[in-house]
């Protein structure tokens, strides 16, 4: 996960406020599911907008209402966040200081911590361990005092599977343990293996010729050796200033869709390497190949190596293993760099090596179904508890490790806001609501099935060239179409950016909502709460939200060694939990709810989405250039 920096540049004071605001930033061009890769984008200076935008004021909340609008109810960018906002914010700092008090000093969140990784361990969606984690958070919501704690279907996932066991050695010309993994949703060995190895790089269809009739029995490694960079940077490391105060500058480049060229021409040719998975995966098994080992990818500064394995859709053969049809036929484990390079050397220089393997795996089911854990702080207020406040983080996890992590860490701070909400026996004036997804990893599908069952969804485009994509990549073929719910919930906060602590808020875009959250987190300087920014992060569940105009905000975190070492690895476990992070994570997360919770007024909206115009906004200027010949199509006789 791949997400931007934020930074104190000059302090900013917030409006009408005595508290120091934070450093305010800006925002760049959304990026659909993939991380956020603003931290390549380094920038252009602060623009004179945004010192405008941090101390603008907002509409003050003791000026007489206008009358209602009889649109109110039919326009969808009309409704109880369009009010008149506050110029002051009420914070209550009694209520602030109490939370903190409950997060800081009597915390269970690596409590929580322990029982998730440890006792559950990894959660692979469709799996019995991510049904176990499901029974379990549920159980402890209730156990809390939260209310309604229950499990929501967001429908058919597909196959279930789990890792038993798996181990690969070299039995010659030398004998070496080698550390390695089945990846997700590989089928098992029946038993230990023991054959030669082979080396197949098959990147098109010429390619499949030169090993017809070669591969039958043997183990195959599969691909290219990659380079092993030295470690020559930190693996671990927080937010600089400087790094925070990057995240100040708004990133204008020629990228007008927020894609790199790369990004762009990955996406393009997306079918066509999807069908040439899928014609290696049948060419594998009609060559009766026994098994396949794939080489570990790296990580940022080097930290694939040493013994880590990133164990996750890159390492399964296809994007979909998980749907009968696009299953994996052959055995298949993702190996550390340095045992893969040993034989893959010894291959080059046409040394036979044998190999033995175990993968030993089990099949739940063809047509799991995935489950949200859902419960609720009910509201206290007859004219505010309907409408809700979301928290949450998702569930579920790659098996490498035990999803301590990604996304552990989210789950677990999520936990620990109710229970210090529960513990103060707060009585909210909208009601809170905590979900914990599934099927995140996968493509966010445990928050975009709630969201489309309960506050709307753009139809997809069934066009031929869109159908072969998966949902989260095809256009829309029409506006939202939105549920009456959609207009009931303030907000939505997200946390899935490892152990690391809060340093403030990506706003996605919602210069409204600045000078509020500027207010929010000034009475959290101390705890190293300074930063905002306009810019928009991507590949997690506040996404969903997002997509439907709900408010939708993920949190800025200290990376620690997220993306080095922990990110879908087999090092993403209980001891990369940082607990004095994930208390103050908390602790921030849960003054952030509590305050949403309490307002007078809805938080406030950006304009609603309109999926539909995405062509026609990107399209080219028709009839630009006054001296162009229009091409003229050839006349066939």
């Amino acid at each position: 996960m791949l997400k931007p920096r934020a930074a104190p540049s000059s302090p900013l004071q917030a409006p009408s406020s005595r508290l120091q605001a934070p450093r305010l930033l800006m925002y760049p061009v959304p990026c659909p599911t993939w991380r956020n890769q603003t931290q390549m984008l380094h920038r252009a200076s602060r623009t004179a907008a945004i010192l405008l935008l941090a101390t603008l004021p907002l509409l003050a909340a003791d000026k007489k209402k206008a009358p209602a609008d009889p649109q109110t109810n039919t326009d969808p960018d009309k409704g109880p966040w369009s009010e008149p906002q506050p110029a002051t914010e009420k914070i209550d700092l009694t209520m602030v200081q109490r939370i903190r008090e409950e997060g800081l000093l009597h915390s269970h969140v690596m409590d929580y911590g322990s029982a998730l990784a440890d006792d559950i361990g990894p959660r692979l969606t469709g799996s019995p361990n991510l049904a176990k984690a499901n029974a379990w958070t549920r159980d402890q919501l209730t156990a809390m005092g939260c209310v309604n704690a229950h499990l929501d279907d967001w429908g058919e996932f597909g196959i279930g599977w789990q890792q038993l066991n798996t181990w690969v050695r070299m039995a010659s010309p030398d004998t070496a343990v080698f550390i390695a993994q089945a990846t997700p949703w590989s089928p098992a060995t029946n038993g230990p293996i023991t054959a030669d190895a082979a080396w197949v790089n098959i990147q098109t269809d010429d390619d499949f010729d030169k090993y017809k009739g070669k591969l039958a029995g043997k183990i195959v490694l599969l691909g290219e050796m990659r380079p092993v960079p030295p470690v020559d940077a930190a693996l671990f490391e927080r937010y600089t200033d400087q790094q925070l105060a990057d995240l100040a500058n708004y990133p204008v480049n020629d990228n007008a869709d927020g894609l790199t060229p790369a990004m762009r021409d990955r996406l393009r040719t997306y079918p066509q390497r999807m069908r040439l998975t899928d014609k290696l995966l049948q060419f594998l098994a009609d060559e009766k190949v026994a098994a396949v080992i794939r080489p570990s990818r790296d990580a940022q500064h080097g930290g694939g190596s040493g013994g880590t394995i990133f164990d996750d859709n890159g390492a399964a053969m296809g994007r979909t293993p998980y749907l009968r049809g696009h299953e994996m036929k052959v055995p298949t484990v993702v190996m550390a760099i340095e045992n893969y390079g040993r034989v893959y050397r010894l291959l080059q220089a046409h040394v036979p090596v044998s190999i033995q393997m175990d993968v030993e795996a089990k099949f739940t089911g063809d047509h799991e179904h995935g489950y949200d854990t859902v419960a609720e702080i009910p509201g206290a207020d007859p004219g505010l508890k309907d409408q809700i406040v979301m928290v949450g983080g998702h569930l579920d996890s790659w098996i490498a490790g035990t999803g301590a992590t990604d996304n552990g860490a989210g789950t677990i701070v999520a936990l620990e806001v109710m229970r210090i909400l529960t513990a103060l026996k707060v009585q909210p004036r909208r009601t809170i609501r905590i979900a914990l997804w599934t099927g995140e990893e996968e493509g966010l599908f445990g928050s975009r099935g709630y969201v489309k069952e309960h506050f709307g969804s753009a139809p997809l485009s069934t066009a031929p060239d869109q159908a072969a994509l998966p949902e989260f990549m095809r256009r829309a073929a029409g506006p939202l179409e939105l549920k009456p719910e959609q207009r009931q919930i303030s907000a939505y906060f997200n946390l899935d950016n490892g152990s690391g602590k809060v340093r403030g808020v990506y706003l996605q875009g919602n210069a409204a909502i600045a000078p509020i959250f500027a207010q929010w987190i000034a009475p959290l300087k101390d705890l190293g709460v300074t930063t905002l920014t306009m810019q928009n992060t991507g590949g997690t569940d506040h996404l969903s939200f997002d997509a439907v105009g709900i408010p939708g905000f993920q949190f800025i975190q200290d990376p620690l060694d997220y993306e080095s070492r922990t990110h879908h690895s087999n090092q993403d476990v209980y001891e990369r939990l940082q607990p004095a992070d994930l208390k103050q994570a908390a602790t921030v997360e849960a003054i952030f709810v509590y305050n949403a919770a309490m307002r007078d007024q809805m938080l406030p909206r950006k304009p609603l989405p309109h999926p539909e115009l995405r062509d026609q906004q990107m399209s080219p200027i028709k009839n630009l250039f006054p001296g162009a010949v229009e091409e003229q199509t050839p006349q066939t006789h």
